[in-house]
């Protein structure tokens, strides 16, 4: 089967969606690289997204959830199959102190309408880039806070697309970990448990872990954020810093002057400069202090082939 045959019978489900053949995911994600996607599907639904899913399974095809594109490198070869990008689903429910996200939605977001309601837990999530479905997944955490803290259940799909409903424990949430992750499930919704908290507290919580954010991080510059885990002792950024790597890289990539755990796309980047710069890092760091990194983010897709 051909993509434009894909294109064709998915057509007949994906009637609220969009559906783009040979679409190039440099759009889509927080680097701004990436080759072409074969099809890529924009469900308007979560049912559209479960037909998506199923037709993949059915059909064998390669099937790959994009997210947000925060926490992905995709090479400039593209992507072969079907890629699934849930922006559309980000409907946004508060009832009482209970909190419920679709996938496609910003944890950014999430995190801005529970503070406009006095609901306290997830100020950690105000500067993280992610959408619901990926911080699922990774169990996305900064300043002291993470996901597991403040979780009740997700809604996931299999990878046949049968629909499964997973408490806290079932989740398995570890660093920067996931049973989500570890058994390639797509994250439909999750609900979160706050407690209401004062007004002021929390925006004053807020403002200070943006401006943390903001003056650390090199937001002028496109990337996939954070790109190494925190290695057991030691802090990656660290590490990097201290072998001289600021503003060294390949191509228009370069690890961030503002921040070593980054690497940014400064100059038109491409995704094979992005990653070799990554491997240069690993590589002193490795060299320097015996200490091998281990990536943060997902790195997917093919070369470009001559």
């Amino acid at each position: 089967m051909s993509k434009h045959q894909w294109y064709e019978e998915l057509q007949k489900t994906i009637t609220t969606g969009t559906l783009l053949i040979d679409e190039s995911l440099c759009k889509y994600t927080m680097t701004k690289l990436g080759g072409a996607a074969d099809l890529l599907v924009i469900p308007g639904t979560i049912d559209e997204t479960e037909a998506t899913v199923r037709y993949a399974y059915k059909n064998n095809i390669p099937l790959l959830l994009l997210g947000n594109g925060s926490n992905m490198v995709v090479r400039d070869g593209g992507v072969r199959g079907i890629v699934l990008h849930l922006s559309q689903l980000n409907t946004i429910r508060i009832e009482g102190s209970l909190v419920h996200a679709e996938a496609g939605a910003l944890i950014i977001d999430v995190s801005k309408r529970a503070a406009a309601t006095t609901l306290s837990g997830i100020e950690f999530a105000c500067g993280i880039p992610g959408s619901i479905g990926g911080a699922m997944a990774m169990n996305a955490g900064a300043y002291g806070g993470e996901i597991k803290d403040i979780i009740v259940q997700a809604t996931v799909l299999t990878k046949a697309g049968e629909r499964l409903v997973l408490s806290k424990e079932q989740l398995e949430l570890g660093y920067r970990k996931s049973i989500i992750s570890q058994e390639g499930y797509y994250v439909l919704s999750a609900d979160f448990q706050l407690a209401q908290g004062d007004q002021g507290v929390i925006d004053g919580k807020v403002a200070d872990l943006t401006f943390q954010r903001e003056s650390k991080q090199p937001l002028e510059y496109p990337s996939a954020g954070s790109v190494f885990k925190r290695p057991p002792g030691y802090f990656a950024g660290k590490l990097i810093q201290d072998c001289g790597l600021q503003g060294k890289g390949h191509g228009g990539a370069e690890v961030s002057l503002k921040h070593a755990g980054f690497i940014v796309n400064k100059d038109n980047a491409t995704a094979s400069d992005y990653i070799q710069t990554i491997n240069m890092v690993k590589a002193e760091v490795k060299k320097v202090f015996g200490v091998e990194l281990e990536l943060e983010v997902k790195i997917v897709g093919e070369e470009i082939t001559e």
